[in-house]
């Protein structure tokens, strides 16, 4: 985003600090002097906007470590796993929920530290257990295409298989970020065996890997594939730079070989890290994250967040896809280790 763009979304974010949709700064703080570490998998440009209201708003400065587009998320719960008797982070912003899940299960996170963020109305299935985590502004895996050269788009993972799309399909390397996530998510919907046959029939498809979403929507641009299964900031992102990209949500189809529930959202995931230097500083910034005027900014930003939050969500209808269950990650958490099994066998090394 250019730098006129990123300092209006900025300043749209602070006007909004007066209508109190935001997380309200302690009066007594000690600014000058407060430093918060925030480990994030989340794209650096809409990290860039959020970061850089927060300090404007609140004078305490952030610490940020980020992560690759390739190993999006692994190679941060990586880091926080091994640096789990010493923690260094305070705040974990994670663009997916599984990496927090495994962080939650490994006693990473602190538990009740998002307790005085939760609102009413918020989603059952986006609230860890102990309210370790908040999960808020969603985004979408979706199939995009290539619009100049798609008339009819595929709209199921089924019709992914089929032969008219030989070749012609890619999509992230499932190791990592919310490809992981998905390929859980269908692994706990259609069990091992029918998981493993879609994994083998698309393989024999001709799939081709790529290092991330946003490398799978260059990929359709430059015509080296035509279809390609990503997430909506990515597909945004692409429209924005006037990129003849489109994009569907699954659609239901339950007799299908591959049956499919529908839409598939990811949330944004946020916790305190157990034992954090800077506890103060950290439920700060956590509840900052999650709050309508984040939402609001990352809805309005080139990503088109799906808000969580009721109200947001309502005045955002055009970014919500058609009705359908959220998906419960905490169900599909145990998934994981069998998809990605899975995964390495069928399409890593074959």
């Amino acid at each position: 985003m250019h730098r006129a763009a990123l300092t209006l979304c900025v300043g749209l974010l602070l006007a909004g600090a007066s209508c109190g949709d935001h997380a309200t700064p302690d009066a007594g703080a000690t600014a000058s002097t407060q430093t918060v570490v925030l480990y994030t998998s989340a794209d650096d440009i809409f990290v860039a906007q959020v970061v850089q209201a927060f300090e404007v708003e609140t004078g305490i400065e952030i610490e940020l470590v980020g992560d690759t587009e390739a190993t999006k998320t692994t190679g941060l719960v990586t880091r926080l796993l091994a640096e789990r008797e010493n923690p260094r982070c305070d705040v974990w912003w994670s663009s997916e929920p599984m990496g927090t899940l495994l962080l939650d299960e490994a006693g990473v996170l602190e538990p009740g530290g998002m307790s005085g963020a939760v609102r009413p109305g918020w989603p059952s299935e986006l609230i860890g257990p102990d309210e370790t985590w908040i999960g808020f502004a969603e985004r979408g895996r979706v199939i995009a295409y290539a619009e100049d050269r798609i008339g009819t788009p595929p709209t199921t993972l089924d019709a992914l298989t089929r032969p008219e799309w030989s070749g012609r399909v890619g999509m992230a390397r499932p190791q990592f970020g919310t490809t992981r996530g998905h390929m859980a998510l269908l692994h706990a919907l259609w069990g091992p065996e029918l998981f493993e046959d879609w994994l083998v029939a698309m393989e024999a498809n001709g799939l081709r890997l790529y290092d991330g979403n946003a490398r799978v929507v260059r990929a359709i641009y430059e015509g080296e594939i035509d279809v390609g299964l990503t997430d909506t900031d990515d597909v945004w992102v692409a429209v924005a730079n006037a990129w003849p990209i489109g994009m569907t949500f699954e659609t239901p189809e339950a007799g299908a070989s591959f049956p499919s529930p529908g839409p598939t959202t990811i949330p944004n995931t946020v916790a305190l890290v157990a034992g954090a230097p800077n506890p103060d500083a950290a439920r700060r910034l956590a509840a900052y994250l999650v709050s309508p005027a984040v939402e609001r900014l990352l809805a309005q930003s080139d990503s088109r967040n799906i808000p969580v939050d009721p109200g947001l969500r309502a005045e955002f209808a055009h970014l919500v896809p058609a009705s359908g269950p959220r998906p419960d990650y905490s169900d599909a958490a145990p998934s994981v280790s069998g998809a990605m099994d899975l995964c390495e066998q069928v399409l890593i090394s074959p």
